[in-house]
């Protein structure tokens, strides 16, 4: 018998004398806590994301869906990108204007490879005003978690306010559990036993979102 037989045993011992029709465990805990801090107006909420965003060091953009790829192509050109990651289901709009050879993400390409490439632009999931928060789930406008943690450049597109929550419980109800998720708030850092703050050690350097009013044309995944 292994460890894992001796737990699993010990726990069917503790659970013998429970009833088959007791309360399952999600009901019988409450979860009466607050699912957002106050009250916002929408375009409140969206303020207060950009706030926080801003406050772990990304790179705050807004503009309109019209305004889109001119931007995305500044933003690109600024940073003097010569390649941009491109995740298979990303709007081709958005990047139309930009003059960076496309990278195509796909399953043979190394993290070396990924590594050489400039910059990465994505969709998200959703969005959390309270935490700062970027969430993407996978969906072929985001690709997948390695895309957006080897380049050192990330440009996060976010569509307001649809994509944007107040908080964590209500992020949580817009994910699909059994996909792949990844949190982000600002741009990869940590911190040595001086508290000496160094970022792009295990993700993007420069984590740039732009804010979009308005619904760009095609991509975008729906939450």
């Amino acid at each position: 018998m292994n460890s894992r037989d001796r737990i699993l045993g010990r726990v069917r011992r503790a659970l013998a004398d429970v009833p088959r029709e007791d309360t399952p465990y999600e009901q019988a805990v409450t979860r009466d806590y607050l699912r957002e801090h106050g009250e916002r107006t929408a375009a409140e909420t969206v303020d207060l994301l950009a706030v926080n965003l801003a406050d772990y060091r990304a790179l705050v953009h807004r503009c309109t869906a019209a305004e889109l790829p001119s931007v995305v192509a500044g933003l690109l050109s600024a940073r003097g990108s010569r390649t941009v990651l491109v995740p298979p289901g990303l709007d081709p709009d958005w990047l139309a204007l930009s003059t960076a050879r496309r990278v195509p993400d796909r399953p043979e390409t190394t993290p070396d490879e990924l590594d050489r490439v400039d910059s990465v632009v994505t969709a998200c999931a959703v969005a959390i005003a309270e935490t700062g928060t970027i969430v993407l789930d996978g969906s072929p406008d985001q690709g997948r978690r390695r895309v957006t943690l080897i380049p050192d450049h990330h440009v996060c597109v976010v569509r307001v306010p649809a994509q944007v929550v107040a908080s964590v419980p209500q992020a949580l109800d817009r994910l699909t559990p059994t996909r792949p998720s990844t949190w982000i708030s600002g741009p990869s850092a940590t911190s040595d036993i001086e508290l000496d703050r160094v970022e792009g050690v295990h993700g993007p350097r420069t984590l740039e979102v732009v804010l979009v009013t308005g619904e760009p044309s095609g991509g975008g995944a729906t939450t």
